[in-house]
């Protein structure tokens, strides 16, 4: 039936440490699809007659309307599998011209945080990390695409600052993981409690560190900078590709230079890279093993990180992006590509890999 077969798919995803499940409606079939360690592997099919009785039984799992199949929708549902091990599941679905396709989003709502020291920082980052995470005021940006762990790493940083005589709140769409000790605020955009009028409440809260989700838009970001001007640490994310981009960006969206440059403390670029399976990992290549797909087992971050010196705020002040980037250089910043092959050379990962990760400019 729909509702075992559903069951078990989802059952089987959370074994696999899966992210997304992929339920597809195709010209001769469907097929179902599970993100695992960022890409795609596909795990089941099915006869195009059971389709509608998998999506409708996905869509009273997350209290969709079942008869509306011309519109896109979103809902959400806890599922608790058979071990015990539980998710909850953010659905979106979406009408093709061979029917609608759903995506679920597995989140482990009670999930482990990790150590500082589980990153994948090296010593040295991990030093830079502490000591502006230990400063009273100023901003922090994790920047890189949509899946490169940056939610992680702030989420990281928050534990580590999560301390009974400081008032920490967070602006997020959604709530990923839940900490004990920290006020965290879900958006919700049809209800007009957007990004900013979050933030602008908070402000008036008392608060000593925020952790805005993502800046989306002039006025968060202009708000976040206010807020890291005035006396607050504050924790945010980008999509940019390296830490000179994110400059730019911000410049582009209208934040004024000076601003900028007496707000900024550190930017931190990151990517996801498949580690090696232990299992089967040799030198030249790995062979089928039962523990993991392709001779990889699990991610580890990659970083750049650019503490934001007193040369480089006049950079941001008079130069170009390529002075910023010099500057940095000079000051050792060691890029994403230089992290990728340290990883490689310590037998992490393989090197087409960090090729396929990140872009070599």
């Amino acid at each position: 039936s729909a509702v075992s077969f559903v069951e078990h798919i989802i059952t089987d995803a959370i074994h696999r440490n899966a992210s997304d499940i992929h339920w597809e409606p195709l010209a001769d079939g469907y097929r179902v699809r599970f993100r695992i360690d960022g890409l795609l592997h596909e795990m089941a099919q099915a006869p195009l007659l059971v389709t509608d009785a998998i999506v409708s039984r996905l869509k009273i799992l997350a209290q969709c309307d079942i008869s509306e199949k011309r519109m896109p929708q979103d809902g959400r549902f806890s599922f608790v599998s058979s071990s015990g091990q539980s998710r909850d599941c953010r659905l979106s679905s979406c009408p093709t011209i061979h029917g609608e396709k759903i995506v679920l989003r597995l989140l482990e709502a009670n999930k482990q945080l990790l150590n500082l020291n589980e990153l994948g920082l090296t010593d040295a980052d991990q030093e830079i990390f502490l000591h502006h995470l230990s400063q009273p005021q100023g901003l922090i940006l994790v920047t890189g695409p949509t899946g490169s762990g940056k939610t992680v790493t702030l989420y990281t940083a928050l534990e580590q600052l999560n301390r009974e005589s400081r008032n920490i709140s967070t602006v997020e769409e959604p709530v990923e993981i839940q900490i004990p000790g920290i006020n965290q605020v879900n958006v919700n955009e049809k209800a007009g409690l957007t990004f900013s009028n979050v933030l602008r409440a908070l402000l008036r809260q008392d608060p000593d560190i925020i952790m805005v989700g993502e800046i989306r838009d002039k006025e968060t970001a202009e708000i976040a900078v206010r807020a890291a001007q005035t006396g607050h640490l504050v924790l945010s994310t980008l999509h940019t590709n390296n830490a000179a981009d994110t400059l730019i960006r911000l410049l582009n969206m209208g934040i004024a230079a000076y601003n900028l440059a007496s707000s900024l403390r550190l930017i931190i670029a990151q990517r996801l890279v498949r580690k090696l399976c232990d299992h089967c990992k040799q030198q030249k290549t790995a062979r089928d093993c039962g523990y993991c797909f392709d001779g990889f087992h699990g991610r580890e971050a990659v970083f750049e990180l650019m503490p934001i010196s007193k040369n480089i705020s006049e950079s941001i002040l008079t130069g170009t992006r390529n002075d910023i980037i010099r500057q940095a250089k000079k000051e050792g910043l060691q890029d994403l590509m230089q992290s990728g092959l340290a990883k490689v050379q310590a037998g992490i990962t393989s090197l087409a890999e960090v090729y396929r990760v990140i872009s070599h400019e």
